[in-house]
């Protein structure tokens, strides 16, 4: 299982990398032009990206008190590609350290309504990194409405045959 983790925490760092220089070759009136979607620009939905990734560090981490980046956050698209990269890469190192028991170990968490759920650490990074799967698919989609037409591919197999 820690080979599929880390693939996958590798797979994610890359294609996140992929469509952030994408994001970050927008005008700023494109990184925040806004569409119907889950978020409703390229931008914010990239900063979700990071909430929910953070979030998931923090409670990887056992932190008591949740820090919310957007919260706080007021950087540019840059600063924002930045953040995520670097959040990506804690995953990937954490993956590439783990042994089988850390992935299989149930860890205890609070979600943003307090509600309280204990399950393995393994079912926690499927979950992020096909959360972010699902989001890039929807930023391909705000790509397109922009008109924009090279998008580059973040197929798991396209990264794989790079390998």
């Amino acid at each position: 299982m820690k080979e599929i983790i880390l693939q996958l925490a590798t797979y994610h760092t890359w294609a996140n990398e992929l469509l952030l220089n994408t994001a970050g070759a927008l005008s700023e009136e494109q990184q925040h032009a806004e569409m119907r979607s889950s978020f409703p620009t390229v931008y914010k939905t990239f900063l979700h990206m990071l909430d929910a990734e953070s979030i998931w560090w923090q409670r990887l981490k056992l932190q008591e008190k949740i820090d919310i980046p957007s919260q706080s956050f007021s950087g540019d698209m840059q600063a924002l590609a930045s953040q995520l990269l670097q959040q990506n890469r804690l995953w990937q190192e954490w993956a590439g350290g783990a042994g089988e028991h850390a992935l299989q170990h149930e860890f205890i968490y609070y979600n943003l309504r307090k509600e309280r759920f204990k399950q393995p650490v393994y079912q926690m990074l499927l979950h992020l990194f096909n959360h972010g799967t699902y989001h890039r698919g929807q930023v391909v989609t705000m790509l397109r409405e922009l008109g924009i037409e090279k998008i580059p591919q973040t197929d798991f197999i396209v990264w794989s045959r790079k390998k």
